[in-house]
């Protein structure tokens, strides 16, 4: 059904703070077929091709790590994407999201701007494996709680390793934090930004240094933001008939102010064929929120449960890890090493909410407290060692306990609304996992890295009400190949045979529910405004991978590369609403559960190209060119068709950008747009989902002041266009309901100076 626009939002009202030539021919073509297919599913969005800049002089310390970067994504066996300082730094990005938004594969989900799940080939959350250092991220950690300027690298492998672990249906992102790749060099980077009229700002510094037999990296950074949120909701009901029996209008409006502090290090102490590692990290933040809603129901058999409200809340978070290693290189080469580590997050959540009908009465009064603390313990050992030349075999072992205790208390007008399930939650996780990787390289042409890994998670949790057991281990052999043409060595083949899974999280176990914010417990809710359970008897996803690769390596790191996957995934997790007899209500409440409901296929091809103008044999301009676009199929096998997509999967994605820097100024522009199409999912039988287009353009302007010093202006989101969703449930007696979702988006301008001495 075709809904009518939505009238313009109202102005914001304040808030109070609280609360050769034919190589050059064949390499142009190649580029210009994959940039053309990206602008294409762009649906003929127009860009400027805003220039890209060629390496200045002034920073011959970023064009030499360039080649390091396309070297080890070029003799790695597995498939690999390596993105150094250089392109992180490109756009002057406030949050690892928007930086990941513009690489082959990768989708974010949610409105720009505001983060949001980050996905390998459009899989939803759980198909990512997201690694920090190479270890899995502690729960309750975001990678936008990590600050640009802390990273070193990010990697991006598209099959999944025995070593790096296999739980990776969809890919594993890798964020390496800032090593001692640069000695004795210091800097400082204070950007001021406004969004809506808002100041943002942000301080960071680095050192790296040597001092003897002791080289380190320091990093530190200050942020503090301030943003406004407008979105609307509109609710509509129809019974078996089509008649109409339901209209609500939901109109929201909210700040949140966040401040931040994240301090990192990386020391290393060398002595003879021994090393020692340490790296800790801390981030807090606290922030506050303030909101209003007002609720106008024009139709409906039951009164709106409220006509307006306000809330207030604050919340603070802090994380704590480190993690110590001991590398040993033995007399005949081989190398041992073994690491520990150990990881604290705790966050502190109030939220007061306050809803009043339309004489300004109180109806209710919500509050909600939480406390969350996890504390993790982590063991690795890793041992490789070179064989026969041409063997380079790993073995190795992990182990990760965590302890998870969460204390959470909803009252309405001063009563428990979960009092049979207690306040207090303890949850239990021990992984245990162990490998054996052979990379083998028999000739320079031909590379192939074989392995085996297996991994047991077990999962218990304790509440008053229940207790929950999960045990889930899994088998999984993996194998890549690589193929270097003999008579054009800038040519490779990749294939990879693997199995990966995905397993359910500790939260999709807890049975624990988590009520709707706009129903109370004492009364019915709506399907469009379910609770959301866990469920005990979930089991792990598991999937066949094929991937296949060609890839072409132009000069200065470009290239152009195509890549084929198919993914078939065996006991998918899926969740499903129902209308239940709870213990929580006197009535029968929608639910949202997960559950285990079949197979699905997933496929899809990537191309992506880059590269200099002259490396395509266009006149030497200072030009450099970048497209990717992936494009996505999925079927899942017991949801009838169209759109039996895998959930939230678009049917494509796609960047395009460029860079040019000023001949005779020491000026850079650059631009990208990232695009994203609207989408159909229809989610089981009974649920549909659906998005509109996601367009988001980004530029930046580089002012080089000297070889020390620069100027970095950043405007991300030009052109900002309202993030629209929608979702439909069709209940068993035919009646159904729609909720439409408009939220505002921002351009958001940020101007940086960066200075190195």
């Amino acid at each position: 059904m075709q809904l009518p626009p939505f009238p313009p939002f109202p102005p914001f009202p304040p808030v109070a703070p609280r609360p050769g030539e034919a190589r050059h021919h064949r390499c142009r073509a190649l580029l210009g077929a994959a940039l053309a297919a990206a602008a294409a599913q762009s649906l003929h969005a127009q860009t400027t091709t805003a220039p890209a800049p060629a390496p200045a002089p002034q920073q011959v310390e970023v064009t030499a790590t360039l080649p390091d970067n396309q070297q080890e994504r070029r003799q790695s066996s597995a498939a690999k994407i390596v993105i150094g300082r250089d392109e992180i730094e490109r756009m002057g990005d406030g949050t690892v999201g928007e930086i990941l938004k513009r690489l082959p594969g990768v989708v974010v989900s949610g409105r720009p701007g505001r983060g949001g799940d980050v996905r390998l080939r459009g899989l939803g959350n759980g198909y990512t494996q997201i690694l920090i250092d190479g270890e899995r991220m502690p729960r309750g950690f975001s990678l936008d709680s990590i600050e640009p300027d802390q990273i070193e690298r990010i990697e991006i492998l598209r099959a999944p390793t025995a070593e790096t672990g296999a739980r990776a249906i969809g890919g594993t992102i890798n964020v390496v934090l800032r090593e001692d790749v640069r000695r004795h060099q210091q800097s400082l980077r204070l950007a001021l930004g406004s969004e809506q009229g808002q100041p943002q700002a942000n301080l960071s510094w680095t050192r790296s240094d040597q001092a003897g037999p002791l080289d380190y990296t320091l990093t530190a950074t200050a942020n503090h933001r301030d943003q406004r949120d407008q979105t609307r909701l509109h609710t509509q009901g129809w019974d078996a008939e089509g008649k109409p029996v339901l209209d609500q209008r939901l109109q929201g409006q909210s700040r949140n102010q966040q401040d931040s502090a994240f301090v990192s290090a990386r020391l290393r102490w060398r002595d003879g064929r021994d090393s020692w590692e340490l790296q800790p990290y801390l981030t807090h933040s606290q922030g506050r929120s303030s909101g209003s809603n007002t609720l106008v129901q024009s139709l409906g058999s039951a009164p709106a449960p409220y006509a307006s409200s306000s809330s207030t809340g604050t919340a603070s978070t802090t994380l704590a890890r480190a993690a110590g290693s001991w590398l040993h290189l033995t007399d005949d080469g081989a190398r041992l090493q073994l690491r520990l580590g150990s990881a604290l997050a705790q966050s502190d959540n109030r939220g007061d909410k306050q809803q009043l009908d339309s004489a300004g009465a109180s109806v209710n009064h919500l509050v909600d407290d939480s406390r969350q603390r996890d504390i993790g313990l982590s063991h690795s050992g890793k041992y490789s060692a070179l064989v026969a030349d041409t063997h380079s075999l790993v073995a190795g072992w992990e182990l990760q306990s965590n302890q998870r205790n969460d204390h959470q208390l909803s009252t309405q007008n001063g009563v428990n609304q979960l009092a049979a399930f207690g306040d207090d939650v303890q949850a239990r996780t021990l992984r245990l996992a162990g490998y054996v990787q052979d990379d083998w390289s028999p000739s320079r042409q031909f590379g192939l890295n074989a392995g085996l890994r297996w991994e047991q998670i077990g999962t218990r949790s304790d509440s008053a009400l229940a207790a929950v057991r999960n045990t889930s281990s899994v088998w999984a052999p993996l194998l890549h190949a690589v193929w270097r043409l003999p008579d054009a060595p800038r040519d490779q083949i990749r294939l990879s045979l693997t199995r990966s899974y995905r397993t359910p999280s500790t939260a999709q176990l807890i049975a624990r529910p988590s009520l709707s914010t706009l129903y109370p417990a004492s009364g019915p809710n709506q399907p469009t405004s379910p609770d959301r359970a866990g469920n005990p008897a979930l089991r792990p996803e598991l999937a066949t991978g094929l991937d296949l690769a060609v890839e072409h390596y132009l000069e200065a790191s470009g290239i152009v590369s195509a890549n084929v996957f198919v993914r078939r995934i065996h006991n998918l997790i899926r969740t499903v609403r129902s209308q239940q007899t709870v213990d929580w209500s006197p009535v029968p409440r929608w639910v949202s559960q997960p559950q285990n409901i079949g197979g699905a296929l997933a496929s899809g091809l990537e191309l992506e190209a880059k590269g200099r103008a002259a490396d395509l044999g266009l006149p030497a301009w200072p030009l450099t060119l970048r497209a990717n676009t992936s494009l996505l199929w999925s079927r899942v096998d017991q949801v009838p068709g169209p759109n039996n997509r895998l959930d939230q999967q678009p049917r494509y994605t796609a960047n395009l950008g460029a860079d040019y820097s000023l001949r005779g100024w020491p000026l850079t522009l650059g631009a990208n747009l990232n695009f994203t199409p609207s989408f159909v999912v229809q989610q089981l039988d009974a649920q549909r989902y659906e998005q509109g287009v996601k367009r988001v353009i980004d530029a930046y302007a580089l002012w080089r002041l000297n070889a020390q010093a620069q100027l970095r202006l950043s405007l991300a989101n030009l052109a900002a266009r309202d993030y629209d969703s929608a979702t439909t449930v069709t209940s068993d007696d035919n009646s159904s309901q729609r909720q439409d979702t408009l939220a505002r988006t921002h351009t958001a301008a940020n101007l940086r100076l960066e200075l190195q001495f």
